[in-house]
């Protein structure tokens, strides 16, 4: 993709990755749109960057993803770049009494079907764009799971099979796909205590690290790996899976 002169739409944008990635794209000189529930952090965005517009998105609701593309294709028609980045985290127990699916059913809501969604409605005005990009948020836990989060894992790792098949599908189109597949970032994904997490990546570090391997093109099979990222993915590859799951879920 190239790195500037872009209408980039980024959801789950008011917080996290995906605010970073936002704040930087915008940085650098692109028209950037990012979308959430939460009006108070897009009114709190906009305050501090004028030049970024923040819209109302609730992807649990066909509705509100149907309005935001009627907005999109009145006020934004050279949109060129979607950066489908929403996704929620929770951990399950399945052994507890209590158990059942709707921890699931609410990650598979948002994490799968949101971003299928997103990009069904904005893929027919992608294509006729120049300089086309669709880029989706899995995880480096599609590749190893942590077994407390399995829905979660699950669903970035359908994300990873689906990108592929998208991009397979759109190799005549020119659409590129990319799939950004994160290390544990600080944020607010599993909670505040996430945040400053010494285990995990400083945001900042992340989304810069991001933000080279892009402009340089350095995305082997368009996945955007950043170097902590990779021991992960070829653990399978590498005869390490089961030594990489095992020290990721101690018994």
């Amino acid at each position: 993709m190239k790195m500037t002169g872009n209408t980039i739409l980024i959801t789950g944008g008011t917080s996290g990755i995906g605010r970073a990635l936002a704040e930087a794209f915008h940085d650098r000189g692109n028209r950037v749109i990012v979308t959430g529930r939460r009006q108070t952090l897009l009114d709190q965005i906009t305050a501090e960057r004028p030049d970024m517009v923040g819209l109302p998105l609730d992807l649990d609701d066909p509705a509100s993803l149907q309005r935001l593309s009627a907005d999109m294709r009145e006020r934004f028609p050279e949109l060129n770049v979607l950066i489908a980045n929403a996704g929620i985290s929770r951990s399950e127990d399945m052994t507890a009494n209590g158990w059942d699916a709707s921890d699931a059913e609410a990650i598979v809501k948002t994490n799968i079907l949101g971003v299928l969604r997103v990009t069904a409605a904005f893929l027919p005005l992608l294509k006729g764009r120049p300089d086309a990009t669709i880029i989706a948020t899995s995880s480096n836990l599609a590749f190893v799971p942590r077994a407390d989060f399995p829905a979660y894992c699950a669903s970035k790792a359908f994300l990873h099979s689906w990108l592929q098949s998208l991009r397979h599908q759109l190799r005549r189109i020119p659409v590129e796909v990319l799939e950004l597949a994160p290390p544990y970032v600080q944020t607010e994904l599993t909670g505040t205590q996430q945040a400053s997490d010494a285990r995990a990546m400083p945001l900042d570090a992340y989304v810069a690290e991001v933000m080279q391997l892009l402009e340089l093109r350095v995305h082997p099979r368009d996945e955007v790996l950043v170097e902590r990222d990779r021991a992960r993915r070829w653990a399978e590859r590498d005869g390490r899976y089961e030594a990489t799951f095992a020290a990721m879920n101690p018994s």
